[in-house]
């Protein structure tokens, strides 16, 4: 008595677009990196990646086979994120930040230099540190990160640069948090 797999959802998608399940399950590191860098809060940012995963098993039938997943499930998952913000522009909620970007990149990582980027990375606003993210770290093109955060390609190249160096200043030192006397 086996299991009649053509009853159950999950075992149906695997046998009809194995490639695609196996792509899918490769992209998710990446995509739970850029949730966290939209978010900087795991459980938000977990929560975005298992959104953006639940509508590209439903929606797998909209990817054309010859453009890259990887790009379809950042566009989607950006588009669930500004969705997300629009809900939640009427409900102002207390944020902790008690996670960093450490946290979830790497855990109890020795290395100081990283600690530091990540740190200066957070400090940049979050449409640069969006590009940056997406062209650095992910490797997308201009192109691409266009398509995904819907943007013209100048703005892009103009994010990018405007990123690049404030984060060689931040790590300069050269840029001082500057607090303000409250009488």
């Amino acid at each position: 008595m086996g299991i009649d797999k053509t009853t159950l959802p999950f075992f149906a998608i695997r046998e009809t677009m194995p490639n695609f399940i196996i792509e899918l399950e490769q992209c998710i590191p990446a995509l739970r990196r850029y949730a966290f860098t939209l978010f900087h809060k795991q459980d938000e940012a977990d929560d975005l990646v298992q959104d953006c995963l639940e509508r590209a098993l439903k929606k797998q039938h909209l990817w054309q086979k010859e453009s890259s997943l990887r790009a379809w499930l950042f566009t989607m998952q950006h588009n669930i994120f500004i969705n997300q913000l629009k809900c939640k522009a009427r409900k102002p909620e207390l944020v902790s930040n008690t996670e960093t970007l450490t946290d979830i990149i790497e855990p109890n990582q020795p290395n100081v230099l990283m600690r530091d980027i990540h740190y200066c990375m957070q400090q940049l606003p979050k449409d640069q540190r969006e590009v940056l993210l997406l062209v650095t770290v992910e490797g997308f093109s201009y192109k691409d990160v266009g398509k995904i955060v819907d943007i013209p390609l100048g703005t892009v190249m103009s994010r990018l640069s405007r990123a690049r160096k404030a984060l060689q200043k931040l790590m300069n030192g050269e840029v001082k948090t500057v607090l303000r006397e409250v009488k």
